[in-house]
């Protein structure tokens, strides 16, 4: 029996050394849009953005209207462009011309103070 135990020993101090796994593959390079497959961040939506004037059927944007034109003006007072508000092209002239009258009357600050 201890013929055995000498026999074996030996055996296991010949093992041969592993050798290292091979590298994985880099991941694809970035392009800088989100991907929509697994592991990405899922596809980026936005909904599109609809004239208020359009749906709330307001054809005239009056510079006396002061409320109305605030919603489109910056706190630091300046006029907010199409593509953040949603406004569709006719009506944003309609405004920009309607919040400089206002502007011109006192109605509308130019700027604010800071």
């Amino acid at each position: 029996m201890p013929e055995e135990i000498q026999a074996k020993a030996p055996a296991a101090a010949d093992a041969p050394a592993t050798t290292p796994a091979p590298a994985a593959p880099s991941p694809a390079p970035r392009t800088g849009r989100p991907s929509g497959g697994p592991g990405g961040r899922g596809k980026f939506f936005r909904r599109k953005k609809v004239c208020k004037f359009c749906t709330d059927k307001i054809d005239a944007v009056s510079y006396r209207d002061v409320k109305l034109l605030q919603q489109f003006v910056a706190e630091r007072g300046k006029i907010m462009p199409r593509r953040l508000t949603g406004v569709c092209t006719t009506h944003q002239r309609r405004l920009t011309r309607a919040i400089k009258q206002a502007r011109n009357i006192a109605l509308l600050p130019f700027a604010t103070r800071y």
